[in-house]
């Protein structure tokens, strides 16, 4: 019994483009675009209040822009996906024949002997939603009923964007106005957000963990040059 119960439950992570990618990408971006604030209008000289009220607004207006991101882009992907299907169930009502010939070459370019696609096609010709699940998995690539949420992605992607973006803001409301420290405190945290991405996907950790802080910090450089040539040019 206990084996049979653990071919019935799901051993994977989420591949559907659901939690996990709106998460990562959203404490990633929080992350590079708070950095790369505080790089820049402390490269240009400003003081600590300045650079606190640029980093919340910028925590704000990217949490919010990126869950409504995350959220249009998800529901559209599923609305594609769900005209995508009712046009697979028309096309099956008008040429159940074809349709079924169209099933058995797919199943065959997958690997499946003749014998075993006929089979299974006839199977799928007498179970409708089985019939249409098939074709959304062999032409789609995707199950129908698998679809990530949209309401999900963009809550991940708010909460995590808004802790990356007050990780560099930390030491800055904390009191301190070293520029230097913030930024630091942003790279452990790009760091840590790199490493446990990849350790998710079974990868080296600490690769991951360098790569992600070797391109946060070309960010940060970059917008910290432009804050100091424009503050050197308006003061």
């Amino acid at each position: 019994m206990e084996n049979d119960e653990y071919l019935l439950v799901p051993h994977h992570g989420d591949v559907s483009g659901g939690w996990l990618r709106a998460a990562v990408f959203g404490a990633m971006d929080g992350l590079v675009t708070n950095i790369s604030l505080i790089a820049g209008v402390g490269g240009g000289g400003v003081d600590r209040n300045a650079i606190v009220l640029t980093g919340v607004a910028g925590l704000v207006a990217g949490a919010v822009s990126m869950a409504l991101g995350e959220y249009s882009s998800v529901r559209t992907a599923n609305e594609q996906l769900d005209a995508e299907v009712a046009k697979e169930r028309r096309e099956l009502s008008a040429h159940p024949a074809a349709e079924r010939r169209e099933l058995v070459l797919m199943l065959q370019r997958a690997g499946l002997s003749p014998d075993l696609s006929e089979r299974i096609a006839a199977e799928a010709a007498t179970k409708p939603d089985l019939q249409v699940r098939l074709h959304a998995l062999t032409e789609l690539g995707v199950v129908p009923e698998e679809k990530p949420s949209p309401w999900t992605a963009a809550v991940s992607s708010f909460l995590c964007f808004s802790v990356g973006a007050l990780i560099p803001l930390l030491s800055f409301l904390l009191g301190s106005d070293e520029l230097w420290l913030g930024l630091s405190i942003g790279g452990v945290g790009l760091f840590t957000a790199g490493a446990l991405a990849t350790r998710a996907t079974g990868g080296r950790w600490w690769l991951g963990g360098f790569r992600q802080l070797v391109l946060g910090a070309a960010a940060a450089g970059i917008t910290y040059l432009v804050g100091s040539l424009i503050g050197a040019s308006i003061s």
